[in-house]
């Protein structure tokens, strides 16, 4: 029997998209990729993902890694996280309090785990790591250095409120990893969705480290994805950047959640 929950993880060593605009479809997720200008010095690129989707349980779980040094630090978190996927899938299928008051004990333990803490100190390089889990309305976020991550709800958008998580230098995966140290860093939260249409977007930073400065601002993205197809706002976006020259890889995930059920308002509406 054909398992329920589409998965799909990507290197960028196995294709680069340098030069190249790539647009790929992940059951309702949709993935974008630009590899950068080899004509301001890109020649390979060093992000990664791993896409899991579960339609008849109403969760999606994706990992973007954007490596450094070589991409040896994003394949390993791809396989870790690839290894302990029956253990951590049989949670995200569990009642939404059970999986959300849980998720974060086991992403930690993943990372803690002796052998995966040999192996980041043998790799060449370190990797970002954002991590975004949504199921039923709720959507959290477990995020080790500077990945960005956006929801976009014309209620947000009417407040100035874009972005989901703040990006953090000087963390990460791999040779030089935050688990080694004896308080590990990073960040984490739930976010509560809208009623309505909800625009989840996740991107490595190429996409708001390019020439001209496009996209430096949340709103600028949000301009661009609003009333569109998913497909063309990306396609929009890394146009844009690669016409601008930017050097950097660029992947960009995002979906859209339609919530029916109320959500928490002020009292004195």
């Amino acid at each position: 029997m054909k398992s329920p929950i589409a998965e799909f993880k990507w290197i960028g060593d196995s294709m680069s998209f340098i030069d190249k605009i790539d647009i790929s479809n992940i059951n309702h997720l949709v993935l974008g990729r630009f590899g950068g200008n080899s004509s301001v010095g890109q020649d390979k690129n060093e992000d990664g993902c791993l896409i899991w989707v579960d339609e008849q349980k109403h969760w999606e779980f994706v990992i973007l890694l954007d490596a450094h040094n070589s991409v040896e630090s994003a394949n390993l978190v791809i396989k870790q996280f690839s290894k302990r996927k029956i253990e951590i899938q049989n949670l995200l299928a569990l009642h939404y309090e059970e999986t959300l008051n849980r998720i974060k004990g086991i992403i930690i333990d993943v990372f803690q785990e002796d052998k995966f803490l040999s192996d980041c100190r043998k790799v060449r390089g370190e990797t970002a790591c954002l991590i975004v889990l949504r199921k039923d309305k709720y959507l959290w976020w477990f995020s080790i250095g500077d990945c960005i991550s956006y929801l976009f709800h014309h209620e947000l958008a009417n407040l100035g409120q874009y972005q989901i998580n703040q990006r953090q230098f000087y963390e990460w995966v791999g040779q030089v990893n935050t688990f080694e140290q004896a308080v590990p860093c990073y960040s984490s939260g739930i976010r509560e969705l809208r009623k309505g249409l909800n625009r989840i977007l996740l991107t490595t930073d190429g996409l708001v480290e390019c020439p001209q400065e496009p996209f430096n601002y949340p709103k600028d993205i949000y301009n661009v994805m609003k009333d569109q197809h998913i497909q063309y706002g990306i396609t929009a976006l890394l146009q844009t950047i690669k016409d601008n020259h930017v050097r950097d890889n660029t992947t960009i995930i995002s979906w859209d959640v339609n919530i029916t059920e109320n959500v928490t308002r002020p009292s004195d509406e």
